[in-house]
């Protein structure tokens, strides 16, 4: 068994400067390195192009708020059965929306959770375009639409749940481990 990838990792101090100035503010914040980083970090230039699209999307201060933006990778992600993502990104819905239950119901139960109207729509769309983005029509845009989703927001949906895709997928590939540091993350009171 492993303790981050079955491809191996790269420790921050051994990554090449950018990452490991980019990565280390990260680790700063959260108080550890998370294991997506060392694992990505095998590849760099990959992984600074995961970064740029991550942050473009996920650190807007425009549309969806930053806990609507989990709200969607952890539904999208326990769509795509992803552990890794699940863990982790559950871990920060919880903090941002000050909630230790959200992240495990949305995760299991994305259809039963009780969630407000927007939430609603936000987690419908993205889980249709999760799990049969073929089937999506003018239909279920007017139904985001109509719970009080704008355009660039409902774009951010599905940009969310298509990056997301590739990362349970990468996850999936390199048999990723969350770091255990994120399973109480966001439960007990700091």
């Amino acid at each position: 068994m492993h303790e981050v990838s079955r491809f191996g990792h790269v420790e921050l101090a051994d990554m090449p400067e950018d990452l490991r100035e980019r990565i280390g503010a990260i680790a700063e914040r959260s108080g550890f390195v998370p294991n997506v980083f060392r694992a990505l970090a095998r590849r760099p230039r990959e992984l600074r192009a995961f970064l740029d699209y991550h942050d473009a999307l996920m650190e807007s201060n425009d549309g969806l708020s930053k806990a609507e933006r989990e709200l969607v990778v952890v539904a999208t992600s326990g769509a795509n059965s992803c552990t890794y993502c699940v863990v982790a990104h559950g871990a920060i819905l919880r903090v941002r929306t000050k909630d230790p239950e959200i992240a495990d119901r949305v995760a299991t139960n994305p259809f039963g959770v009780a969630l407000s109207p927007r939430e609603r729509a936000i987690v419908d769309l993205a889980l249709l375009i999760a799990t049969d983005s073929a089937a999506l029509t003018e239909a279920e845009i007017d139904d985001a639409r109509l719970a009080g989703l704008s355009e660039d927001e409902i774009w951010d949906v599905g940009a969310i749940t298509a990056l997301f895709a590739m990362s349970n997928r990468l996850a999936h590939l390199t048999d990723l481990r969350p770091n255990p540091e994120f399973f109480l993350m966001g439960r007990l009171p700091r």
